[in-house]
């Protein structure tokens, strides 16, 4: 019988007693345009972390050019309730922006206003949630 997490990390005690910081980084997700994979979803959790609170979740799209802000700003902004989503219509306020992600994602790679505004107000909900004691 075994309980907990049957993976180790190699390199003996020593890595994990002297690491200040542990991230474990994994695929979630294959993102694809028809048959061509255009990206992946991954998700890093914070296993030790001596410098800042531990445990923390974070997930990023990782395409051709890098990590994908345009969809970490769409997250952001679907978390903090800026944008609202129904059915695959992406709406801010009562006003529809786009059809989908993929429309959104282009016109916040177009429209520099919109990706400031996006920004401005999530940096501000950010701001506004109080901190754990």
């Amino acid at each position: 019988i075994m309980f907990g997490n049957p993976e180790t990390t190699p390199g003996g005690m020593a890595l994990k007693f002297y690491a200040s910081v542990r991230i474990d980084v994994r695929k979630i997700e294959t993102i694809k345009k028809g048959d061509a994979v255009v990206g992946t979803r991954h998700r890093a959790k914070v296993v030790k972390n001596k410098i800042a609170p531990p445990f923390k979740i974070a997930e990023f799209v990782i395409n051709a050019d890098g990590i994908d802000r345009e969809e970490g700003l769409i997250d952001a902004a679907l978390t903090y309730e800026i944008l609202t989503k129904s059915g695959s219509f992406i709406r801010m306020g009562e006003k529809i922006l786009a059809q989908g992600r993929d429309q959104l994602k282009t016109m916040i790679e177009k429209d520099t206003k919109l990706r400031q505004n996006l920004t401005s107000q999530i940096e501000k909900k950010m701001a506004a949630v109080p901190k754990k004691e």
